[in-house]
């Protein structure tokens, strides 16, 4: 069945947030290296997170079209933005990078899904 969220554009502009963050940790600045190296993410592992951003990004504007899709990609996002938040937790890492861009990422994740999805849930 086809369905577009309502309102469509905060999950529109989560997937833009998204693909814009993937295209970043493909040469990571600075500040990201330091993040990932902060939670000591493995360096060899980090492409795996460039190609779970797009994959994110995909469904979500799978999701603009089709019926749950959408839907499905934001809880995947944040799943993956509280697994972020409990491995800079773990590590003890709770700079700047875990509350602006973590913490920021799971806050505008939960409210796309309310803003968007919660009607059709």
């Amino acid at each position: 069945m086809i369905s577009t969220p309502d309102p469509w554009w905060p999950t529109a502009l989560l997937a833009v947030v998204l693909f814009s963050d993937a295209l970043m940790s493909v040469r990571p600045p600075a500040f990201v290296q330091q993040c990932l190296d902060g939670v000591r993410f493995p360096r060899d592992w980090w492409w795996a997170l460039v190609v779970i951003k797009l994959l994110a990004a995909a469904g979500l504007v799978a999701g603009l079209r089709y019926e749950g899709v959408g839907a499905t990609a934001n809880v995947a996002v944040i799943a993956y933005f509280v697994c972020a938040a409990y491995a800079h937790y773990r590590a003890r890492f709770l700079k700047q990078e875990f509350w602006l861009n973590c913490l920021g990422m799971l806050a505008l994740s939960i409210a796309v899904l309310f803003l968007s999805h919660t009607s059709t849930m």
